[in-house]
């Protein structure tokens, strides 16, 4: 599937800032069954943008702004991606960690003893630690209840889940949990999902990817209860919610209001006749 996605976030500072520094993480890393057509991050003021890659492998755009006050800032990521079925398994990413880093207990995905109790009887007894997950995946889809319009602020996966209600980052990070508890090495996912439906919704979206033995990660959507497909764009990872944003940044004393304006659609192909 071939996917266009234009992602623009917009700052308005008040007082106007004097001094900015922002990680950018919105350029997709090419792998196996996803290939960058073509990428572009850019900036509505005059700084240059360095590029690196952090300790999960996430390509970094940084750039800062020290001056004149500034009020509004407009950053812009736009590109293509190309993508494939792979059955939601992720082969041919540059990994800089090891696998059982992210065993590790993390803020967001700290597990509790509801968490620990609830990943147990999800899978069942199962011995296929893959279908361990599926089922956790289809049991923690059926007792939550997505809900659009929680808070922005982070929820753990321990308060979202005594809700048993909350957002795509809170399905994840009760995931992410709950692998953790089973005993399978997660990770937290930002990216992109468009919908072939014309009435779909698309935009940005998170999930979860857990390693699975003799087969590796394994991309993992509690949301929609699915293994991620063609129409996922994978970005970011980090341990949870909170290490896998889309962007962090300092701008002094002054308030940051925050509007993102994001499109994700099926590109189609053109023919000359």
């Amino acid at each position: 599937m071939r996917i266009r996605i234009s992602h623009e976030t917009t700052h308005r500072y008040a007082p106007p800032a004097r001094m900015l520094i922002q990680n950018l993480r919105l350029t997709p890393h090419g792998f196996d069954s996803q290939y960058l057509l073509f990428w572009r991050v850019a900036l509505d003021i005059d700084s240059a943008i360095k590029t690196s890659e952090d300790a999960h492998g996430n390509v970094v755009s940084t750039f800062s702004h020290h001056g004149a006050p500034i009020e509004r800032l407009t950053v812009t990521a736009r590109g293509e991606v190309e993508t494939s079925d792979s059955a939601g398994v992720i082969r041919g990413t540059a990994e800089r960690l090891p696998t059982d880093m992210y065993l590790r207990d993390s803020p967001l995905a700290h597990v509790n003893g509801a968490l620990r109790a609830f990943a147990i009887e999800s899978a069942g007894g199962a011995q296929d630690p893959l279908d361990a997950l599926h089922r956790l995946m289809a049991e923690l889809h059926r007792v939550m209840s997505f809900d659009p319009y929680q808070t922005d602020d982070p929820d753990s996966a321990a308060e979202a889940f005594a809700l048993r209600r909350g957002r795509a980052r809170d399905f994840a990070n009760i995931f992410i949990a709950c692998a953790r508890a089973l005993g399978a090495p997660a990770r937290f996912v930002t990216g992109y999902r468009a919908f072939e439906e014309p009435d779909g919704e698309a935009g940005a979206h998170a999930w979860a990817e857990a390693h699975v033995p003799r087969l590796g990660w394994v991309a993992f959507d509690p949301t929609v209860c699915i293994c991620a497909d063609p129409g996922y764009v994978r970005v970011v990872v980090g341990f949870d919610a909170r290490d896998a944003s889309f962007a962090s940044a300092a701008h002094g004393m002054s308030d940051d209001t925050i509007e993102s304006v994001i499109r994700v659609e099926q590109a189609r192909f053109q023919t000359q006749s």
